[in-house]
């Protein structure tokens, strides 16, 4: 197994004490796989994938658990040990590509800076590499654009450099949170298959963060679905949008616009995400579910295996399989 998470929770300190945002959270990704993990904004996806290249702030603490990448569990190595890792091993590309980039620093120069980090390369060599990882991006006129400065590129180009700077190395896992936030339907369907292009090439293992199921739907084997700082519902992609089990991931399906009917309104789900500094004793979607009684509210339910490899966190999922 290339990366497994093991029962970690994170908290969150401030002013008003601290908050937890992530409980016990478990996953695993294999070598080549492509795993998704989608919910609400709020829902800890991006959380759990800072967590993974303590990438968190200073307030924030892993409270229990382990994450091992390779064996290696990387809550306990030195900081110079994850840096090392990261961009090398682990790649990330972020939400905002803008931002992810050096503003007063020219493409090629950002790029070779991390060839040159992660590769006993010159100066010059770590340009002509700079160059061949924006061809393999399919950027057209690549030596043209890596004498561009950010500002200059369009947001679906700035999204393929950042591809093209988490894949330097290129590295074992690649972390993609909300990677076509933002782009239009063509330019998305380009990244996307851009990044399918690079994991069957490197067998690149990925994992996206995504609030889009049709994301999930073109590019993940295995999906997650969180809420509230946990994991509702998991198995292969096929069978969780198919064969949903849990209310949530029920509602997040009913709440698409591709499947709704155009003489009706959409059907939003009820209420507003949970607090997280209230948690619950019961089920933490129990207040926004339609077929909650009063055993969800008062009893938290575990992740259990309804179905062969397909998980739901759910009273009444548990008790549909049982029946």
């Amino acid at each position: 197994m290339l990366l497994e998470m093991k029962d970690v929770s994170v908290e969150f300190t401030g002013m008003r004490g601290s908050v937890q945002v992530l409980k016990n959270i478990s996953l695993n990704i294999s070598k080549g796989e492509i795993l998704g993990i989608v919910g609400e904004s709020g829902s800890g996806k991006s959380v759990t994938a800072l967590s993974i290249l303590r990438l968190l702030g200073n307030n924030a603490k892993t409270s229990n658990g382990e994450i091992l990448f390779n064996g290696t569990d990387l809550l306990k190595i030195r900081t110079k040990e994850i840096q090392a890792l990261r961009g090398k091993k682990i790649g990330m590309v972020f939400q905002e590509p803008m931002t992810a980039l050096h503003p007063t620093m020219k493409i090629g120069r950002q790029l070779a800076e991390v060839i040159e980090r992660h590769r006993a390369v010159s100066k010059k060599a770590a340009f002509r590499l700079a160059v061949q990882a924006l061809k393999d991006v399919h950027i057209h006129d690549p030596e043209l654009v890596a004498a561009k400065y950010p500002f200059e590129l369009s947001g679906g180009m700035r999204q393929r450099i950042v591809i093209a700077l988490a894949m330097a190395a290129p590295p074992d896992l690649l972390i993609a949170d909300e990677p076509t936030t933002a782009l239009d339907v063509t330019i998305q369907a380009e990244i996307l298959n851009l990044i399918k292009e690079l994991n069957n090439k490197n067998d690149t293992s990925v994992l996206i963060i995504t609030h889009d199921m049709g994301v999930i739907s073109q590019l993940c084997q295995r999906t997650l679905v969180m809420y509230g700082g946990e994991i509702v519902e998991s198995g292969s992609t096929n069978g969780v949008l198919k064969n949903p089990k849990h209310p949530y991931t029920k509602a997040l399906l009913n709440a698409l616009p591709d499947l709704a009917d155009p003489a009706q309104p959409l059907q939003a789900i009820p209420g507003e995400i949970m607090d997280l500094r209230h948690r619950p004793n019961g089920c933490s979607f129990a207040a926004r579910c339609s077929i909650a009684g009063e055993y969800c509210r008062t009893h938290q339910p575990a992740l259990v295996e309804i179905l062969p490899q397909h998980y739901t966190a759910c009273w009444k999922g548990e008790k549909e399989q049982n029946d």
